[in-house]
């Protein structure tokens, strides 16, 4: 990554443009993926002086996005984030500063900071439409596939996101522990066949993918798992419950 120049109005694609601030997972991702698209990066820490950008992507933690952004020395004209969370509100020091403001949620789970991110969804939202078309125009540049979120719907919006990536994390976690309970070995590597194929199934038939008793209409079996949980596992039964629940109202659906 070559270091910064003082440019005009940014573009993705104009030289010495973008400061990527944040060395985690997402941000080290994104200033990789930048890089790789020919755009002229520089990646800093939070600590670090911020000089010479057109336009600054932070990538710190939600609770920290205020103080850092109020943290920035001179705003250039643009100033982003990446939460899917927080609205553009967390940006306001930037604003009255002059700059405006945009942001770019990655759509995807980052194992370390080499993710991919070619193809990955990004929800995108701008103070203007400058700041939008420039949020657009990053994250087509680095592969992504933008779509916009409304700043009074960032929260639900994300909250679609933790159930399909975190929460699934939880569930499958809560899967292994009974597994194990009953003291099968290799929980994780047994289950994750099946888990891979049904997020594939999902993927192409949506609730068309749901299977098994409650999809039958089961009732006795559903039962015996209660009953089982009930004496193995208890902290597990409200999760259960409520999970069939939501799969019986999915299976009304789609029959």
């Amino acid at each position: 990554m070559r270091e910064l120049e003082r440019d005009s109005l940014p573009s993705p694609l104009n030289a010495g443009s973008l400061v990527v601030v944040g060395r985690g997972r997402v941000g080290s991702s994104l200033a990789r993926a930048a890089d790789l698209a020919g755009i002229e990066v520089c990646l800093v820490g939070r600590d670090q002086a911020i000089e010479g950008a057109g336009a600054l992507l932070l990538c710190v933690p939600d609770d920290a996005l205020a103080e850092a952004c109020a943290a920035i020395a001179s705003p250039p004209p643009l100033v982003g984030h990446v939460s899917g969370a927080s609205t553009l509100a967390t940006l306001a020091d930037a604003a009255g500063r002059g700059a405006s403001t945009f942001s770019l949620h990655p759509l995807q789970t980052f194992a370390d900071g080499e993710t991919p991110v070619d193809g990955t969804p990004a929800a995108i939202a701008g103070s203007d439409d400058g700041a939008t078309e420039f949020a657009r125009s990053l994250a087509e540049a680095i592969g992504m596939k933008p779509f916009e979120v409304a700043e009074e719907n960032r929260a639900a919006y994300h909250a679609a996101a933790a159930m399909a990536s975190n929460l699934l994390v939880a569930l499958e976690e809560s899967a292994v522990e009974l597994v194990e309970h009953i003291g099968v070995e290799d929980a994780r590597e047994l289950l994750a066949p099946l888990v891979l194929r049904t997020a594939a199934n999902w993927a192409e038939r949506g609730p068309g993918a749901l299977t098994g008793p409650i999809a039958r209409g089961d009732r006795a079996t559903v039962e015996r798992h209660r009953a089982a949980l009930a004496e193995t596992t208890p902290d597990l039964l409200p999760v259960y419950d409520a999970l069939a629940e939501r799969a019986e109202a999915i299976a009304r659906v789609s029959t």
